[in-house]
């Protein structure tokens, strides 16, 4: 659902479609593609949802949904990875599966050999556009924490606790003297955080991670990616010779991507090239996202339906620059963008969360 404005009442029809009833959008997350719609109707057949940490790389799933608009399909495949992170500068990792997921298949269920949804399917990689065995599926884990969030808020809160993490190398370990070569290393502690008010430092090594062992960062940016506000974590690090434990509360951050993305006009605010919905920073938006950096830039809304996977963008990055030229207005970046030619490369300085970064890319 591109724009909730759009359309907050509905209809839906169930089964054969002979049945059609009211329905309301309850809430939207445009970084998850997720919506929770409310059916006037009364008690309906519901599948459960899996545990999505007994899930095993090899095991059989099913994948349903109405591709091409043949209701009522079923494909068939296995796990191929249990979590995939498709995106290294995003905490979201997806379930990856050969069964067949064409369009039409999106927002479907990914179904485990017990009749439990274990997730939801949501986007495939291809060169020809149609499906070459490599389908995602947004974990039941997120999908259960969402769920919870948009029916209760309307949209959904990032929680965190304050801390930058970084993957260990051989060479950070030596030279800054960590007590182990691999695993993930605290970066960076923000002031005024939960961690910060725990004792957390930089340099520290998480061992643990709420029970598990905290051996890589997609597993560690997941956890925290799938935390709801109001939780603790449990922590075991490395400091040196000691071990230490540490409780962290989860807070919520001060933006609310979604509450930003209500604003986008799909028409007005579509910037093709890019494959995004975007809106100008001023007065109201800077309100809205007290982090930024500057009071200008261009604020990304949401990824068009079929954006291409070669631009890094997410949901709620702030562009900044184009190769290097201020970006302060829709029209500007559009006109920047038409200016270059077929193949030219791209560099995009954004602010994500409080952090810049440039994202690089070529031109279709």
């Amino acid at each position: 659902l591109p724009n909730p404005n759009v359309e907050s009442s509905l209809e839906a029809a169930l089964s054969t479609r002979t049945r059609v009833v009211g329905a309301q959008i309850v809430g939207v997350s445009r970084e998850l593609d997720l919506a929770v719609i409310k059916v006037d109707a009364g008690k309906l057949p519901a599948l459960s949802l899996a545990d999505y940490r007994k899930l095993g790389q090899g095991e059989m799933v099913f994948a349903f949904g109405s591709p091409e608009g043949l209701r009522n399909s079923v494909t068939m495949g296995v796990v191929s990875a249990v979590a995939r992170q498709t995106d290294p500068d995003s905490p979201m990792v997806y379930i990856q599966t050969d069964a067949a997921i064409n369009p039409g298949n999106s927002g479907g269920p990914l179904v485990n050999v017990d009749g439990q949804v274990i997730g939801v399917s949501t986007f495939i990689l291809s060169q020809s556009g149609g499906n070459e065995g490599l389908g995602f599926a947004i974990p039941s884990s997120v999908v259960s924490v969402a769920y919870r969030q948009l029916r209760n808020f309307g949209h959904l809160h990032r929680a965190q606790i304050g801390i930058g993490l970084q993957t260990i190398t051989p060479v950070l370990a030596a030279a800054l003297h960590l007590p182990r070569d691999y695993g993930v290393v605290i970066s960076d502690v923000l002031p005024d955080s939960p961690a910060a008010a725990s004792g957390l430092q930089i340099g520290d090594v998480l061992a643990v991670l709420d029970g598990r062992p905290a051996e890589n960062l997609p597993f560690v940016a997941f956890h925290f990616f799938s935390l709801e506000y109001g939780q603790k974590v449990h922590l075991d690090v490395l400091r040196g010779k000691d071990r230490l434990s540490f409780d962290v509360p989860v807070a919520q951050p001060p933006r609310d991507t979604d509450q930003v993305a209500a604003l986008a006009d799909p028409e007005k605010s579509l910037v093709a090239t890019l494959g995004i919905l975007a809106v100008e920073i001023d007065h109201r938006i800077a309100a809205m996202v007290p982090d930024l950096r500057d009071p200008f830039g261009i604020f990304v809304a949401a990824r068009a339906t079929g954006a291409s996977e070669e631009v890094p963008l997410l949901t709620g990055d702030v562009i900044r620059t184009l190769n290097g030229q201020p970006m302060t207005t829709l029209e500007r970046l559009r006109r920047a963008l038409k200016s270059l030619p077929p193949g030219a490369p791209v560099a995009l300085q954004i602010q994500r969360d409080q952090k810049l970064l440039f994202v690089a890319f070529t031109l279709d």
